[in-house]
């Protein structure tokens, strides 16, 4: 039996300063756990004077997930939530029956030229609970497990005996793992689906090489360990499997095709609230069929 369910390779979008490589949803595989949605972007260093800037546009049914290695990026939604996301905070943000946000550098960073480093991840909402009200939250006391020569900060669910304090909606995995030269860390069998990605550096399961921005699908039911020679970044990240289909169209998902048309129709007639101090810009509804979420 081999040691990966799946290997899947990301597509890359060139958005001209920098690149997201999306390896979810794939023609393979549309989730591992409830993550239905995987970018990495970067690492990349903006030009002087410019910045990401991701206007406004809206979510139903998912709670997004914003971890970064490196970078700052300011958050508004339709709440009225100001975050300023950084390294080691994890901002969660619950759309439930509708929410609308943005993502942009802040001005003190565009002057130097912003880095930009980090993942951006959906989770569906189980059955149940996919029209609960939207929420925010920023968490930064995050357990971290330290042993020789591994580190790794529990994100969100509970692995290697500590749990994060991050809201959880079904059993939901999600770490990053820094392994310096000669560092391994196990991975136990703790959930129904579970995927690593390496971001940085080199490293192996059980011997097996790890190629750079694939997600590999680890076979359920067996404890493995992951090691590195010279030092890597590896996420990890999976939860319970969903027993119900998720639909995704553009910035919407949901277990009915009709909510999501809803969703399409609300848009375009703006019907969804706006975004305190981020009023002026939006993303309009995509024609056709988008191939892609919208970055800037």
């Amino acid at each position: 039996m081999s040691l990966f369910e799946q290997t899947l390779t990301p597509v890359t979008h060139d958005l001209g300063q920098f690149d997201v490589r999306r390896v979810l949803p794939a023609r393979k595989r549309t989730m591992v756990g409830p993550f239905i949605f995987v970018d990495q972007f970067g690492p990349a260093q903006l030009d002087l004077g410019t910045g990401m800037d991701v206007r406004p546009h809206p979510h139903i049914n998912l709670a997004t997930v914003t971890w970064l290695f490196e970078g700052v990026i300011d958050h508004r939604d339709s709440l009225g939530t100001f975050s300023t996301i950084r390294p080691g905070q994890v901002n969660l943000m619950t759309a439930g029956r509708g929410i609308v946000h943005s993502e942009r550098s802040p001005e003190s960073e565009r002057k130097n030229g912003p880095r930009l480093f980090g993942m951006q991840t959906w989770l569906a909402l189980p059955d149940g609970r996919e029209e609960i009200d939207p929420a925010f939250e920023a968490v930064t006391d995050l357990p971290v497990i330290e042993d020789g020569r591994a580190r790794a900060i529990v994100i969100m669910g509970e692995l290697w005996g500590e749990r994060a304090p991050t809201t959880t909606y079904a059993d939901t995995i999600y770490a990053e793992i820094l392994l310096e030269a000669g560092g391994a860390i196990p991975l136990e069998e703790d959930a129904d689906e579970r995927a690593v990605m390496l971001v940085a550096g080199e490293a192996s399961v059980d011997g097996h090489d790890l190629n750079q921005y694939e997600l590999a699908i680890l076979q359920p039911g067996r404890d493995m360990t992951l090691e590195s020679a010279t030092g890597a970044r590896v996420m990890l990240l999976g939860g319970e499997a969903f027993e119900t289909r998720r639909h995704a169209w553009w910035n919407f998902v949901s277990s009915r095709r009709e909510r999501i048309e809803q969703a399409k129709a609300d848009w375009r007639e703006g019907r969804f609230p706006k975004v305190p101090g981020d009023e002026e810009e939006y993303i309009p509804l995509p024609d056709g069929e988008p191939n892609t979420v919208t970055y800037p």
